[in-house]
């Protein structure tokens, strides 16, 4: 096999399978139960024999391939092999409608769909018919019935495999202009129909090569396990989870195991032990406040044990942010809260052999990052957009501020508008919005930097600190503007609140939405001898209405007067992707909400 100039991720990972050829690349929980591995040369056969397939069906360089799949090795391989001809990837998320994935397939012109479960497949071929350009439809799940212009994956590298054009496909791979599309990633769609996002195969390797450059030795020094769970379909995990890992195999042979899904991260994290994640704040999130909640029922004696470890752990903030070697009195009390505390948590959760996270995709709480921080896991707070590859920021493994998403990769200018918006320019930026200049010259200024809709502050060091978002910025009938972000992530804090969305554009006041933490709601009614028959009898009970309103404002109090809460309502039910209130990376779907609680948000202002 060649040795390719890495001007593109299917070289790179060519390189990378010859030096690795015989070691895990991945793994993932079969239908037995368990995990098995994926081999570097296994799955490299694998993404030939779908290359060739792909080649022998006619795809030129700079068709688009659709590929509707959660994560699992075989998008890994359709990746590979889309990208290795000069194809260009449209990924579509996986929790996608059928109308959803008909617009991203017809936007896109693509002319060929490779979906992963039977249900995925189902979606397309309900919008087939709607679809002139598409053609052939791939499954990687096996049907029960053959349908007609539906191939299993099985047959596809089987009928790859008879017509091998190894020559053809090195000369592809070499001659992969590094300038060209690589993929369409589509935009959430927070507002409006979701936009192409155009991605160049230099986009990738430079973020690739930026985020390594980062801390090198954290990749060199050992194999890492990376556990992957957020949607490969986002370029968060596509670029942080995959790309980065296959790039950071120079040395080392790091493996990626999948998870099953978000619903069953914590068993997957027990079962894998991985040493590396990258995530969405929502995870941390949740473990910080099972923690917490776990306290509850807790002797008299293990909560003052558990709080003197959390004073330990504040104390190591100021050693392991500024990576400082703990000395003398304080090594020993940390070393001791190590052993009787924080390693059983860890144990418990599986993140015992952890020794760093990644965190973007949204604001990461202070408070939760400082408990994983002062148990001495490095999570290190990013920054980032689709349009941007994602990543534009990241706190460095020997100076992390916790608040701030660090200051900006190698060869990256960042730079705030006269508006407070951040703005970015660097080889990680898009080349621009498929089929729409409007849309683009809309986010692009005149000297080529991208307008990043975020408003941030920049401090002496170069580090950021995002403070809000330009287009969720609430405007009041007063004409006070207020970012709900900084309020929202205070009020997360809240062992008692789990989701929150605050309400008042051209409003008069305040008012939130909230789904409480009904685990922990539900043990401190019992505690309290409240009797209930539902969550929905639990939260208009007194008590608990007026529990929130002492949360709210214990969390709120450092807040302008016009930025407090006066009116809330408790929600039942908790956001979700599949109830369509939350973005595949876990943000709110502001819009979606207003809509879907206007009576609620109204019965809030109706005096």
């Amino acid at each position: 096999m060649s040795i390719f100039e890495e001007k593109s991720m299917p070289a790179i990972f060519q390189n990378r399978a010859v030096k690795h050829s015989g070691t895990a690349c991945v793994g993932y929980k079969t239908q037995q139960g368990e995990y098995a591995d994926i081999s570097w040369d296994e799955m490299n056969e694998m993404i030939h024999n779908l290359a060739y397939f792909l080649m022998a069906r006619g795809v030129q360089p700079n068709d688009k391939i659709a590929l509707f799949s959660e994560n699992r090795f075989e998008w890994w391989v359709a990746d590979q092999a889309i990208l290795s001809i000069g194809a260009v990837n449209v990924p579509i998320y996986a929790t996608n409608s059928a109308e959803e994935a008909r617009y991203v397939i017809e936007n896109s012109d693509s002319r060929m769909c490779l979906t992963g479960t039977l249900d995925h497949l189902e979606k397309i071929l309900q919008v087939k018919p709607k679809l002139p350009l598409l053609n052939e439809v791939v499954v990687f799940d096996k049907p029960a019935t053959k349908a007609e212009g539906v191939l299993q994956f099985q047959e596809v590298l089987d009928e790859g495999r008879n017509n091998a054009n190894r020559d053809e496909l090195e000369r592809r791979i070499n001659q992969i202009d590094p300038s060209s599309v690589a993929t369409l990633i589509y935009t959430s769609g927070t507002t409006g129909n979701p936009k192409g996002v155009m991605l160049s195969h230099n986009n990738f390797v430079a973020n690739a090569k930026q985020l390594y450059a980062v801390a090198p030795h954290l990749f060199d020094e050992r194999p890492h396990t990376i556990l992957s769970f957020l949607p490969l379909s986002h370029s968060f995990e596509r670029t942080v989870g995959y790309y980065l890992p296959i790039y950071a195999c120079k040395d080392q042979p790091h493996k990626v195991v999948f998870a099953e899904d978000f619903s069953k991260i914590l068993e997957n994290f027990q079962e894998v032990r991985p040493t590396f994640v990258v995530s969405v704040p929502r995870l941390y999130e949740k473990i910080h406040a099972g923690i917490n909640s776990k306290l509850g029922d807790a002797s008299n004696f293990k909560k003052a044990l558990f709080a003197w470890a959390m004073s330990v752990s504040r104390r190591n903030l100021a050693y392991i942010c500024n990576n400082r070697p703990r000395t003398g009195l304080f090594a020993f009390e940390f070393n001791l809260a190590y052993k009787m505390i924080f390693s059983k948590i860890l144990a418990a959760l599986g993140m015992d052999q952890l020794e760093f996270a990644l965190s973007g995709g949204g604001p990461l709480s202070q408070s939760d990052a400082e408990f994983f921080l002062g148990m001495d896991i490095k999570v290190l707070e990013g920054f980032g957009l689709t349009e941007t590859t994602p990543v534009t920021h990241a706190n460095h493994p020997e100076l992390i501020k916790p608040g701030t998403v660090g200051p900006p990769l190698k060869d990256t200018l960042a730079r705030i508008g006269a508006d407070g918006e951040l703005q970015i320019k660097g080889p990680q930026v898009m080349l621009g919005y498929y089929k729409n200049e409007a849309a683009t010259k809309e986010v692009m200024t005149s000297d080529g930097y991208f307008c990043t809709g975020d408003i941030g502050e920049i401090d002496a060091d170069g580090y950021l600190k995002i403070t809000g978002r330009l287009k969720d910025i609430i405007i009041t009938s007063g004409g006070k503007n207020i970012s709900p972000q900084n309020i929202e992530n205070s009020l997360k804090a809240s062992a008692y609140i789990e989701q929150i969305a605050i309400i008042g554009d051209n409003r008069k006041y305040l008012s939130a939405l909230i789904v409480p933490v009904f685990e922990e709601l539900e043990h401190w009614a019992n505690n309290n001898g409240i009797s209930f028959s539902s969550h929905a009898d639990l939260i208009t009970n007194q008590q608990v209405q007026h529990l929130f309103e002492e949360e709210i404002t214990r969390y709120t109090v450092h807040f302008a007067r016009v930025e407090q809460i006066r009116k809330f309502k408790l929600l039942e039910h908790e956001w979700s992707q599949e109830t369509d209130e939350l973005t595949p990376t876990m943000k709110l779907k502001r819009r979606v909400i207003n809509q879907k609680y206007s009576g609620e948000i109204e019965s809030m202002y109706n005096l």
